[in-house]
């Protein structure tokens, strides 16, 4: 069976044929460029991006798997959460195909393939569904931060979320505050390394707090503040590598802290996490720190699914399809924001 999947529900546009739950091929077309000089992803220009990119990307990985059109057994994309114009336009592409080549017509959560996604693995990446067990998984990205309880195969519901913002979005927007280029997640992470995480003591949102939620804008704050009464600070290399190293103590701190304390609650003995966030070398390594510590099976999404891809949105689609869920018929809306249960 082969699957020609498509993403573009933020400001990357992916495409991934998949065959028997391996990914024979797949194209990332990246946006940071585009967004470089605004700090952050415009959705006008995202959207517009993705229909000057959709269809050089989708002839690439055909090309790259050897695939023609008509070889296609079914067809799948991220119907949401996203932004909205965005996911539109791989969404509304993916619609006409389908229904052009008679073939059914998918459509996958975006939360639910990057909570699949650390059970795929391997070169080439294939899926894993025999190794899943009860879990705990963390879902961390720039939009989105939530536990979910994975119960079993295609069984799951989200035990919490956050209520502002996002884990990744604090990254950023603190990245933002510091001068940082975007993205600056990836950036701070790296002077992160170089810093005392201990430097300065930003305050560890809901860490206390028994339920399974986060919050973060509290923390961004707490930074501008910071910032505000101590300009001097990142002045200099040694005080910025501080003040970075502390805010993602801070984060990671609440991640960890959270998942470890949901698993212990539920009794289970396995982690995952994937999306964005996932890619941070601090909560990676905090993350297999606590987990050992536990005895815990720690399952981390590798780092090219981390990130919005189409590869993790196909296998997630073929694995529907062979237990016959996830058809959608073709006049289908995307989903909306919390879609995932």
């Amino acid at each position: 069976m082969l699957i020609l999947a498509l993403e573009t529900s933020c400001d990357e546009t992916s495409a991934a044929i998949v065959q028997d739950e391996v990914i024979l091929a797949t194209v990332v077309s990246s946006q940071i460029k585009l967004h470089e000089e605004y700090g952050g992803v415009v959705p006008e220009l995202a959207t517009r991006e993705h229909l000057r990119n959709l269809t050089p990307v989708v002839k690439e990985t055909l090309a790259k798997a050897g695939v023609v059109a008509k070889d296609l057994s079914a067809l799948a994309v991220t119907r949401g959460p996203g932004l909205p114009n965005a996911l539109m336009i791989g969404f509304r592409a993916t619609q006409a195909m389908a229904w052009s080549l008679g073939l059914p017509f998918i459509g996958v959560n975006h939360h639910e393939a990057h909570l699949y996604s650390p059970w795929i693995e391997g070169e080439p990446s294939r899926a894993r569904f025999d190794l899943l067990q009860p879990n705990v998984s963390l879902i961390v990205s720039g939009g989105h931060t939530m536990l979910v309880d994975v119960r079993g195969e295609l069984d799951h519901k989200v035990l919490g979320g956050t209520v502002d913002d996002a884990a990744g979005e604090c990254f950023d927007k603190v990245a933002k505050l510091i001068g940082l280029p975007y993205p600056g997640g990836p950036q701070l992470d790296k002077l992160a390394a170089l810093g005392d995480p201990k430097a300065i003591a930003f305050p560890r949102p809901m860490i206390h707090e028994t339920h399974d939620d986060f919050s973060f804008s509290g923390l961004k704050t707490s930074v501008r503040y910071f910032l505000r009464d101590n300009p001097s600070v990142i002045s200099t290399e040694s005080g910025l590598a501080d003040l970075c190293a502390s805010v993602q103590a801070a984060i990671v701190e609440v991640l960890v802290t959270k998942t470890i304390r949901a698993t212990k609650r539920l009794g289970y003995r396995c982690v995952t996490a994937s999306g964005g966030v996932t890619c941070n070398s601090g909560l990676r390594a905090r993350l297999t720190e606590a987990c050992a510590r536990n005895g815990f099976t720690l399952r981390l999404a590798e780092r090219q699914l981390c990130t919005d891809n189409a590869g993790m949105v196909g296998i997630l689609a073929a694995r529907k399809l062979a237990k016959g869920q996830g058809i959608a018929p073709y006049d289908a809306e995307i989903l909306p924001a919390d879609s995932l249960v």
